[in-house]
């Protein structure tokens, strides 16, 4: 699958957070709005990056965990 299309497929499954891929070939995702203080105090990372797209799509649902909260 080519880079264009997953970084397509992860932004429509994510529409919270803007998604890119650096020159260096990391995978970003940062989100629209700012955090709240109960998503700080649960983990929640303004943005967070990996070394895949299948990397990133994981972290990306952990923080949607910490968000639902408990």
């Amino acid at each position: 699958m080519s880079f264009d299309r997953r970084l397509a497929e992860i932004a429509r499954e994510f529409p919270e957070w803007t998604i890119w891929r650096s020159d260096a070939g990391r995978w970003w995702a940062t989100r629209h709005h700012p955090l709240t203080s109960a998503q700080r105090a649960a983990g929640c990372a303004m943005t967070i990056d990996a070394d895949e797209a299948e990397g990133l799509r994981a972290l990306l649902r952990e923080q949607e965990a910490h968000s639902a909260g408990p």
